[in-house]
């Protein structure tokens, strides 16, 4: 498969005045993620995953060893224009995000920005727009919409810019849970309709598992890289890594530990639900 953003031995620090003391961040990171993979990483406060995502942009540039996305050293200054036209960024805070006072006007900021003619910048911003399905809501004000929609605005302002990749750091974090579920269904859409890669750092385990993959991250490095089944089946080891497991997870885990002939790699209330009745129809 065509590798999208490609690290090698990255290493990042960052220097702390007050402490008087350089706290490496990063530290030798490899990582391969492929054009058209949805991938999460995982990690708790402080593990570098934030940090890493800054790499794919080339907000951050490595100490140490080399970020290529499609091939482009994002240390070379030449390549930093294409980098970011490649992959955009979606952060915790739509508000930070927004700049226009109606909604089609801020999607079209990007592209104009770009110096797009005006008539391809019409077509992107409605492309855009239906592909969050907030095309209905493109002459409302940005201030009036639920902070799922702020969100799914943002996402389609970075979308009308025809990144490959989009890399979403933490974009929940500050929504109820329908607004998550707006967002996270987006995105889901745009990887599997459109075929943009997508890196999502988040720290929700029911988001995590409807990822291509997922990636744990501890004290810089990536200690965990696999399916989400294989990786959420390792419940001990998440758990020491200060990570939750889905709830559904965690219940077939105790059953196991019970006793029960209950498969540990469960995901989802479905798979839960079809094991339990198994289970029943056993008479166990």
């Amino acid at each position: 498969m065509e590798a999208m953003i490609h690290s090698v031995n990255v290493d990042y620090s960052y220097h702390h005045e007050e402490k008087e003391k350089i706290e490496l961040v990063l530290n030798h990171i490899n990582l391969n993620i492929n054009k058209g993979e949805f991938v999460t990483i995982l990690g708790h406060n402080g593990s570098g995953k934030s940090t890493l995502a800054k790499h794919f942009n080339a907000l951050l540039l490595p100490i140490g060893g080399t970020i290529f996305v499609k091939h482009m050293d994002t240390s070379e200054q030449k390549h930093r224009w294409d980098i970011r036209q490649n992959v955009g960024m979606v952060f915790q805070n739509p508000d930070n995000q927004i700049v226009a006072t109606i909604v089609e006007e801020d999607v079209a900021f990007g592209p104009e920005n770009l110096g797009i003619a005006p008539d391809e910048i019409r077509e992107r911003v409605n492309y855009a727009l239906k592909a969050v399905d907030m095309f209905e809501y493109r002459e409302h004000a940005p201030h009036l919409l639920s902070g799922g929609q702020k969100q799914r605005v943002a996402i389609a302002g970075v979308i009308a810019m025809k990144p490959e990749c989009i890399v979403l750091d933490e974009p929940t974090a500050m929504l109820d849970p329908i607004g998550r579920k707006e967002v996270l269904n987006a995105v889901k859409k745009l990887n599997q309709e459109e075929g943009i890669t997508v890196v999502l750092i988040t720290h929700y385990m029911d988001e995590a598992v409807q990822s291509d993959r997922v990636i744990v991250m501890e004290k810089g490095e990536v200690t965990m890289d696999d399916k989400p089944q294989a990786i959420f089946s390792q419940v001990e080891r998440l758990k020491a890594a200060g990570l939750d497991v889905p709830q559904v997870t965690e219940l077939a885990y105790e059953l196991k530990k019970a006793g029960f002939d209950i498969k540990r790699d469960i995901l989802t209330v479905d798979e839960c639900t079809k094991e339990l009745v198994r289970l029943i129809e056993r008479g166990v």
